[in-house]
């Protein structure tokens, strides 16, 4: 085989002397750097070069318990490991494997606001010299007590000059001085004059300095080099570089969904421990086979790259280990910054090169990023996977990762992997329990997995339902919330049903419309990369539909998931922790369905007060009170979702919260009603309202413009008329006053109600309330001067004896 740095050891004389290993392990490739002519180039690092995942992972594991037998079990027990971003962060990983006992931790360029930075050094030769050290936990290197700290490790794919390694040596032996030092490199490169720098920094300090490296040698390197690998690069950047292999037009990317761990940190950004190690290979069996289900099975997917993300390496190389190990023909390698000239020949080392926009909003600003030697690698399947912060609208657009990616293989699929969220340990904080994952279909809903995630708790096979009358009693009597138990879910009649098909097909584009309006303006105006969170369950709907608009039009898959907020209660907070620890808090949109008089809004900002980070507006599809800037409409219509209970929800009851079945560690509950499917039209409802994006693009996009120059503030106007109303009909009680088409309909639905107020000419929009109120025997007063549609009151003196021996409401006493 022709080795693959004979093309630029030809042109520009650079040799590599020394072990007979040197040639299997590296290439040479020309760096676009004015610093360095060169890179060597890694055949089992898994970065620049596609390669099995266990021959990546097991050279890091041998180093690893290399590392273990120099330091004997009691040291290697006190041992930490460090590795360098971002090349190395996988093999440092693996390096703590092979020790088994050693947390570790990779240096950053991701800055986190909430964490100090543990120490910090410069790589002079890269094209991003600044590292930082951000351990979530503050004592993470002095293991074992600042008096008996343990070794330090330290990993790099290569040990050249040594200068990154000095650098980072003097910065954390100030901070944190230590007996022993461990350098582990792939390759040890360094001239005999580098090697002379570490022995000084040796007796400088009284420390012990080992070297652990597969091979040894030295780069050779003209004294003009520089120059005329600048030189080179600028010639062949004008012939045809950047080969690719033309593939037919690949189908939009598979998303796969993963069943992460909770609270599993995605790498060792911010540390990864023995415990979180373990976790993790007990959960990559059922990962590899969600993996494999969602290719079709190993002879569909082919032959597969499973690509990584720049510092996320170590996830998706042992998820392609898992996958190898499964029988799939997999090789892995990852995406990078470090822009490297790309030529066809087969004794270079790097011969194509997809380059695309950054995707994860890097603190150092917006650059181009590569992939390397994907084109043209014969793939069948490309697996891209990446963390949580990086799955954003750049990712998705045309010019980005996914479409370059689609340039070179048949098919493409997304994997995305939680983005740790560190929260930095005191000595007085003690850790709550790990969070379950979110709940998600078949298993609890019927809508498709990706859809939406529910941070709630089954609790199906507890009995919850009660009659309205009990219920509606026991709550104004004080003796019971209204979230302690559920309504008997309401079974509509054939007339009812057809009644909801007709004004689905009637307001099906009304409801796009005001989707894609909503959608639009929280893409443009809150975040870029948002993560939708419904208030379940009348927001799920919406959020399932918000997604569905984001993929329509954008390309765009936006997480989506439901929590529970409560009146009086407020929010799952254990739902927002979850929240936190896999998401930026900032690029969270909480969603629901339509504004009333404004109490959930007021409730959510109250409940966020203790949850930094969040913002408290919601964004709806309709505002006809005019609580929110954020809004499909401000008009009053019928939302078909709201004529149904869970049957237009996913089957999914309204949430629980109850101290007998909801600890300080749980989430809020909700019921299942599997037994309904017969009935669902949820998937119905979304398709409905899907299929008519099309129709209403333009429209969205002309009120998007007008809602963009518009005053949108607030008036709370809605609050004021329940206010007035509540006095004029002598309920004294705003909690009674039930303002809206949705809030009416839940009355009917759910609560015993009084009376409902009309506004006088309404015509479709009420056909299903008029129905319901003349099955419940519930009187309707036309009014001229609603600002509302209707409004639904709820009995205001409430005991079973206040309706008649059938149910229905008679007149206030």
């Amino acid at each position: 085989m022709v080795w693959t740095g004979t093309w630029v050891s030809d042109r520009l004389g650079i040799e590599l002397a020394g072990d007979d290993e040197l040639r299997g392990l590296l290439g040479l490739a020309l760096r676009r750097n004015p610093k360095r002519a060169h890179l060597l180039v890694s055949g089992v690092l898994g970065k620049h070069v596609p390669q099995l995942p266990s021959v990546v992972h097991g050279h890091g594991v041998t180093l690893g318990r290399r590392v273990r037998a120099l330091l004997g079990p009691e040291e290697a027990a006190r041992a930490v490991v460090l590795g360098y971003a971002e090349t190395a962060t996988a093999l440092g990983h693996a390096v703590a494997d092979g020790l088994e006992t050693a947390p570790y931790l990779h240096s950053t360029r991701r800055p986190v606001a909430s964490v100090p930075s543990a120490g910090g050094f410069e790589e002079s030769h890269s094209h991003a010299t600044s590292h930082l050290l951000l351990p979530e936990d503050p004592a993470f290197f002095d293991r074992g007590g600042e008096a008996s700290r343990g070794p330090l490790v330290l990993v790099d794919d290569e040990f050249s000059t040594g200068n990154t390694v000095l650098n980072t040596l003097r910065d954390l032996h100030a901070r944190h001085p230590r007996d022993h030092y461990v350098i582990v490199a792939l390759v040890d490169m360094r001239a005999p004059g580098d090697a002379g720098r570490l022995a000084a920094f040796a007796e400088e300090t009284g420390a012990r300095v080992d070297v652990v490296a597969h091979a040894r040698g030295t780069v050779r390197l003209p004294e003009d080099v520089l120059a005329r690998g600048l030189r080179l690069v600028e010639e062949q950047d004008g012939r045809a570089a950047d080969p690719l292999v033309p593939c037919a037009p690949a189908a939009a990317p598979v998303r796969l969904e993963l069943g992460w761990p909770a609270g599993l940190p995605d790498g060792g950004r911010h540390g990864f421990t023995p415990d979180h190690r373990a976790r993790l290979r007990e959960a990559l069996p059922a990962m590899a086979a969600r993996i494999v289900d969602g290719l079709g099975g190993p002879e569909q997917a082919g032959r597969v790259l499973v690509l990584g993300f720049e510092e996320l390496m170590y996830a998706p190389l042992v998820l392609a280990r898992a996958l190898e190990e499964a029988g799939l023909d997999v090789r892995f390698s990852t995406t990078t910054r470090s822009p490297v000239l790309a030529v066809d020949d087969p004794g270079y080392a790097i011969r194509t090169r997809l380059a695309f926009p950054a995707h994860d909003d890097p603190a150092d600003g917006p650059g181009e990023r590569y992939a390397y030697n994907v084109a043209g690698g014969g793939f069948d399947t490309v697996l891209a996977v990446v963390d949580s912060a990086a799955d954003t609208p750049a990712l998705h657009a045309p010019g980005g990762l996914l479409a370059q990616l689609a340039t070179a293989a048949p098919r493409v699929a997304l994997a995305v992997v939680p983005a740790h969220t560190p929260v930095p340990r005191t000595p007085d904080r003690q850790e709550p329990p790990v969070l379950p994952a979110p709940l998600r279909g078949p298993d609890f809903s019927s809508y498709e997995p990706d859809d939406v995630g529910w941070l709630l708790q089954d609790l199906s096979a507890v009995r919850l339902e009660a009659p309205v009358e009990e219920r509606e009693e026991a709550v104004q009597r004080g003796g019971a919330h209204y979230a302690e138990s559920l309504p008997v879910e309401y079974q509509p009649t054939e007339e009812y049903q057809e009644l909801y098909r007709d004004a689905l097909a009637g307001s099906a584009a009304r409801i796009a419309r005001a989707v894609g309006t909503v959608t639009e303006l929280v893409l443009a105006e809150r975040s870029p990369r948002p993560v939708l969170v419904s208030l379940a369950r009348a927001g799920t709907p919406v959020g399932v539909l918000m997604r569905r608009w984001a993929r329509h039009r954008h390309g765009t898959e936006l997480p989506h998931y439901a929590v529970s907020i409560v009146r009086g209660r407020g929010i799952d907070a254990n739902a927002l922790r979850w929240l936190a620890a896999h998401h930026d808090p900032a690029d969270v949109v909480f969603v629901d369905g339509w504004t009333g008089k404004g109490a959930i809004t007021r409730e959510l900002a109250d409940a966020l007060a203790g949850f930094p980070g969040f913002d408290p507006e919601i964004a709806v599809l309709a505002d006809p009170g005019s609580c929110v800037r954020t809004y499909g409409t401000r008009e009053d219509f019928l939302i078909p979702s709201a004529c149904l209970n869970s049957t237009v929800s996913g089957l999914i009851s309204r949430t629980v919260l109850r101290d007998d079945l909801v600890g300080p560690h749980d989430y809020h509950g909700a019921k299942f009603y599997r037994e309904l499917s017969g009935s669902d039209v949820s998937r119905d409802f979304v398709a409905a309202v899907e299929d008519r994006f099309d129709e209403v693009a333009d429209a969205v996009d002309q009120q998007v413009k007008e809602a963009a120059s518009a005053d949108r503030a607030p008036t709370w106007e809605g609050w004021a008329a329940v206010e007035r109303i509540s006095e004029e009909q002598g309920i004294h009680d705003v909690n009674l006053v039930k303002p809206g088409v949705g809030e009416t309909t839940r009355v009917l639905l759910r609560r015993v109600p009084w009376k409902i107020l009309a506004r006088r000419g309404a015509g479709a929009d009420l056909a299903h309330i008029r129905l319901l109120a003349e099955q419940r025997g519930v009187p309707v007063e036309e009014r001229d001067d609603l600002p509302y549609t209707c409004v639904g009151l709820i009995h205001p003196r409430y005991t079973r004896g206040a309706t008649g021996a059938d149910g229905k409401a008679v007149g206030s006493a």
